[in-house]
């Protein structure tokens, strides 16, 4: 049962508690104030001071042309027709100083161009020689040197305006109508977007995404101080025994820290808008910009504000879940920045163009907010849009609550000083020998392993072929395993090196030989929904298979068969067993299975044989049966593809590219048969 009164006492404490800390204090008030209007305005005063300093320089430049000082000419006319042009009345209000001027440096004086343009005594150098009967010139300059590229393009303007006078004059001397062969046609283009629509199309690419970092940031250190916080000021022990109850304590915290990431959203959107406010008076003053009528944004506005409550409510929850896990405020800094990281990419969602908010879009978290404010703001209202959006984020934040229950109800995750801890960075010496490694480190590795493969792995497959594909089977192999040697990890207990009876392999070999076909079945069915993704499985594989189906068997089969294993039913899943319960650690382990092998057609049938193989290891103890049954479900694979005729004359079916009605029933009930008796099987080993 809720008690209003113990709940607004409980937020009356957490509220005392977060704004006595500075730190929340400067990040509410003093960087949406003061910061973001001195880092907008002294950009603007950098900007203009830039682009002022580069129109009233003086450039030096070398002319080495046979044309009769033609081109020399146009350039020196060139510089002095801007100098009249921003003297004349309000022109010099309007650009603020003069314009540039050029200095033209005897092309005898300069002896090696590339030399002088390093030591920057010219700016620019243009040589042009007769060929072909017509004048061809050259212009040399150092993009790396500012001063260097503006006058290669003063330069490159000066030709342009020489070319148009002497395609002109020909014209002329040929006795035809300049205007009739130059401008045969007339065109304008008129912008029938209002005003309002143009301000909020630049809008709605800027402001979604400062929202969700404002929100992050808001949220970011009271979650930290009513967790970790807690934690390390030794006060949440206390506080557990206050006579409340953990619900009522936790949906006081999650109050807390929601309030306060509305409040700094809030006081960003007004200092933001103080800053739009002014950018525009000043656009004003300088230019012709036609009035807006902010009336129409009202119903974007309103929609924003419910938009933050939404997204404050879950970004707050998720945030509080992740730092219920450190121990300390540098710990939870820690643990913050890759959730900061990622919602700062996911967040860049609203600056990719023609990106429409559709119902799959409606549900992914920080993108829908982005979308939805980026909508509003060039009015394309879509009432039910809106509602998936709110309801969505409210419910994501829901469940992320319920999580924080749990973690609150668990003294393991609350007290512990070693399951959760990162233990690879400590000094070696410290580490006890025995047990599994921890879940952070692991997920560390992890981690760090999936990118060696993305990266290190890819240009070996493409540059060695099947070798390559072996070298990406070694990091899968080395790196979790330095780990384990580091951390003076049991070897035999992380990975899971124990002996089983013979039921265990042959219920291991007749569940995998029953899977495939139906694998095959779902891989079939989800390459006619997404064959894009399956093509570039097709080419991807294609281009690393050898002559030898030998080799191929040793690599593709073998290979990923002792590797992956000791990996994701060795190393991933035995230390999740030490966390969660055996079914959540099953399903987690295949699920990084699934997504390991990043392929939409290839998540779900990989996904189901990593719950197979998760299920043998857990119930033979073992995992030499996950590796046999891992190797013949590839080495069917490779068989299938080297020998694709003599598979066919005895199973027709798995060399057809779709499957018929009778095959898909015969595949299916042969499979469920074969799983079946190697589902009993399994029951009767013993660990």
């Amino acid at each position: 049962m809720m008690n209003a009164k113990i709940i607004r006492t409980l937020v009356k404490k957490e509220m005392l508690d977060v704004f006595r800390d500075k730190k929340t204090v400067i990040m509410m008030l003093v960087v949406p104030i003061i910061l973001y209007p001195l880092i907008f305005v002294g950009a603007m005063q950098l900007m203009n001071f830039i682009a002022s300093s580069m129109e009233t320089q003086n450039y030096r430049i070398a002319v080495d042309a046979e044309d009769g000082d033609a081109f020399l000419q146009k350039l020196l006319e060139k510089a002095e027709t801007e100098r009249e042009t921003a003297e004349e009345p309000g022109a010099v209000e309007a650009k603020g100083e003069s314009a540039y001027e050029i200095t033209i440096v005897d092309d005898a004086a300069v002896s090696d161009y590339e030399t002088a343009l390093n030591e920057e005594t010219i700016d620019a150098y243009v040589s042009g020689r007769v060929q072909d009967g017509r004048m061809q010139y050259d212009v040399y300059y150092l993009d790396s040197v500012t001063n260097s590229g503006y006058a290669a393009g003063i330069v490159m303007d000066a030709f342009d305006d020489l070319r148009d006078e002497m395609t002109r004059q020909r014209i002329a001397a040929a006795g035809l109508d300049v205007h009739e062969i130059l401008d045969p046609i007339g065109y304008e283009k008129e912008n029938l977007a209002s005003s309002e629509q143009s301000l909020g199309s630049i809008m709605g690419a800027v402001l979604p995404f400062m929202l969700i970092i404002s929100l992050l940031m808001g949220t970011m250190y009271p979650a930290i101080d009513t967790t970790a916080g807690e934690r390390e000021r030794g006060t949440l022990e206390t506080i557990l025994t206050l006579p409340v109850t953990n619900r009522q304590l936790i949906v006081s915290k999650f109050i807390t820290v929601a309030v306060i990431g509305m409040i700094s959203a809030l006081l960003n959107i007004l200092s933001m808008g103080g800053i739009a406010f002014y950018m525009y008076e000043i656009l004003e003053m300088q230019t012709d910009i036609g009035s807006f009528d902010m009336t129409k944004f009202v119903p974007a506005i309103l929609v924003c504000m419910l938009a933050i409550f939404a997204f404050s409510m879950f970004i707050s929850a998720v945030t509080m879940c992740v730092t219920s896990f450190a121990k300390s405020y540098k710990e939870a800094n820690n643990y913050i920045t890759p959730l900061m990281l990622v919602v700062m990419f996911v967040g860049y969602i609203g600056f990719i163009p023609n990106l429409e908010l559709t119902q799959a879009m409606a549900m992914l978290p920080v993108a829908n907010i982005c979308l939805l404010i980026k909508n509003m703001l060039v009015f394309k209202v879509d009432y039910g849009m809106i509602a998936v959006v709110l309801i969505s984020n409210v419910a994501y934040a829901v469940v992320a609550i319920l999580f924080l229950s749990k973690i609150y109800d668990s003294e393991a995750i609350l007290f512990s000083e070693q399951k959760g801890s990162l233990q690879l960075f400590e000094k070696r010496s410290n580490l006890r020998k025995g047990g599994v490694p921890t879940v952070s480190d692991v997920w560390l590795v992890v981690a760090v392993t999936i990118l060696l493969v993305l990266y290190v792995g890819s240009l070996l497959q493409v540059k060695y072929g099947l070798a390559g594909l072996f070298g990406t089977q070694l990091i899968l192999l080395l790196v979790p395993l330095a780990l384990v040697l580091y951390t003076k990890k049991d070897v035999r207990q992380t990975y899971g090196f124990t002996g089983t009876g013979a039921a265990g392999f042959l219920g291991g070999s007749l569940l995998i030989t029953g899977l495939y076909p139906i694998n095959s079945m779902l891989a079939s069915g989800l390459t006619q929904l997404f064959p894009g993704s399956a093509g570039n499985v097709e080419t991807v594989f294609s281009g690393i298979l050898g002559d030898s189906a030998l080799v191929s068997l040793l690599v593709i089969a073998l290979a990923p068969a002792i590797c992956e294993e000791m990996l994701f039913r060795g190393l991933i899943l035995h230390a999740l067993k030490t966390r969660y319960k055996i079914a959540s650690a099953i399903f987690i382990t295949a699920a990084l299975f699934g997504f390991y092998h990043m392929s939409l057609v290839k998540f779900i049938p990989t996904g189901l044989l990593g719950l197979a193989l998760c299920y043998v290891v857990w119930r033979t103890g073992s995992i030499y049966p996950a590796i046999l049954m891992h190797f013949l479900n590839n080495a069917y694979s490779v068989i299938i593809i080297y020998y694709p005729e003599q598979v066919g004359r005895i199973f027709p079916a798995f060399v057809q590219e779709t499957f018929t009605l009778s095959d898909g029933l015969l595949l299916l009930g042969a499979g469920l048969l074969l799983t079946g008796i190697g589902g009993y099987a399994l029951k009767k080993c013993r660990k």
